[in-house]
């Protein structure tokens, strides 16, 4: 096949303890489902589930050794961090119940919903999309990914955030308004999930501002811990 320009690499992420890596289709987020959160934003209550995306190629792999690098993004005077359960589909299909979601997951990882809070309250207050605070380059960090079957207990699991040192995020998944189930099979009511989309499940209360020469270090137990610092 004759391509105009060369074509992008494939997106893929590392398989932890393999040689493999999980090529990446599409990334799905999950709005305000931490019911401590979405007090912290002004809301209440089990609402509908709510997804916005961001693009394959905004990933970067936040290192669990040496610190990944993150670059301060454009336009904005307030990134914030937003640490997450990221859920690996590994086998697709449309209308998932809920209670067959885990046949879907290949596995889990420790992600970060970087915001440009400044910018999406912008959007917000004018009714208009909201993707240059969500969707830009570097946006979402992410550690390899571990599969299922070496995952602990992931639905107990505590989830935590420091920044330079200091807790700025901890709750458990178990406090997910919307469960991983249960998201997975809002999702594919709306789309068709394929082997190799990400599921960024939403965040706990406590997220903040971060700037360059921050380290952040973040995890959920029984996955390999994500570390990055803000340049």
């Amino acid at each position: 096949m004759n391509y105009v320009f060369p074509p992008p690499p494939v997106t893929s992420v590392p398989v932890l303890g393999t040689e493999s890596r999980f090529p990446v289709h599409r990334i799905y987020c999950v709005g305000r489902n931490y019911e401590d959160h979405a007090r912290e934003m002004g809301f209440t209550g089990r609402e509908p589930p709510f997804f916005f995306l961001k693009p394959a190629d905004a990933l970067v792999l936040a290192a669990t050794d040496e610190p990944a690098l993150l670059p301060y993004p454009s336009l904005t005077q307030d990134l914030h961090h937003e640490v997450e359960l990221v859920v690996a589909i590994g086998e697709g299909g449309g209308n998932i119940a809920a209670a067959d979601a885990p046949k879907h997951i290949f596995g889990y990882a420790v992600g970060l919903d970087m915001t440009r809070r400044d910018l999406q309250g912008e959007m917000k207050k004018q009714g208009r999309p909201w993707c240059i605070g969500k969707g830009f380059d570097a946006s979402a960090p992410i550690t390899p990914i571990t599969p299922a079957g070496q995952a602990l207990d992931v639905a107990r699991a505590a989830i935590w955030l420091k920044v330079n040192g200091e807790e700025r995020q901890r709750s458990h998944v178990a406090q997910l308004i919307w469960s991983v189930g249960e998201v997975i099979e809002h999702l594919s009511r709306a789309w068709q999930l394929v082997p190799g989309d990400l599921i960024y499940t939403g965040t706990p209360a406590g997220v903040g501002a971060v700037r360059p020469g921050d380290l952040l270090e973040g995890g959920v137990d029984g996955l390999a811990p994500l570390r990055l610092r803000i340049v």
